[in-house]
């Protein structure tokens, strides 16, 4: 993927909210959707409902995403806007789908804790630890998207996440501004 701009023109912007699992995307998620009246799309969910599973891993004990058929459902929902998605890889999207990007960090302990408390053991605990520690899901965000959307939000404390909340409402206002502005000037 290029890290060019996004270039969709749409009346509301789409949000991704991204990070190692356990890091508090669909409680952010959630409540974003809530605050601004927004579709949630949780792609986990959403790729079993609309069965874009090919197999399991039985290792990580999850889904394999049929990746092809996912994306081909997502792009005309996603071409409309206003959409909050949530999901823990991003490196999948299209580029041209998102306005702005936030990526999730969580310290190691609190994330293994959080882990741990879901019934992750062995391979699955240890590889998503390590995942957050070399900042693996940080990395691909900025690989994949132009670096100006790509933020980074600390999410230890339900206080923060409530931060983190206000700041992505904060620029969600700012981005309403800014295109009206645009299409005034058109």
């Amino acid at each position: 993927m290029g890290k060019n701009k996004p270039t969709m023109d749409r009346d509301l912007p789409n949000i991704l909210i991204t990070g190692t699992p356990g890091t508090g995307k669909s409680h952010i998620a959630k409540k974003l959707s809530e605050a601004l009246d927004m579709q949630w799309i949780d792609v986990s969910k959403y790729a079993i409902e609309n069965g874009c599973i090919e197999e399991s891993d039985d290792e990580y004990n999850c889904p394999v995403l049929d990746e092809d058929k996912l994306l081909d459902l997502m792009e005309p929902i996603m071409c409309q806007g206003g959409k909050i998605v949530d999901y823990h890889c991003n490196e999948l999207f299209p580029e041209r789908w998102f306005d702005i990007v936030f990526v999730l960090r969580t310290d190691n302990k609190i994330l293994y804790d959080r882990l741990v408390a879901r019934g992750y053991s062995g391979k699955k605990l240890e590889d998503n630890v390590s995942c957050e520690i070399m900042q693996v899901i940080l990395q691909e965000a900025q690989e994949s998207y132009h670096h100006e959307i790509v933020h980074e939000l600390d999410s230890n404390t339900l206080d923060q996440a409530d931060t983190s909340v206000e700041r992505i409402l904060l620029w969600f206002n700012n981005w309403l501004k800014d295109n009206k502005k645009n299409e005034d000037n058109k």
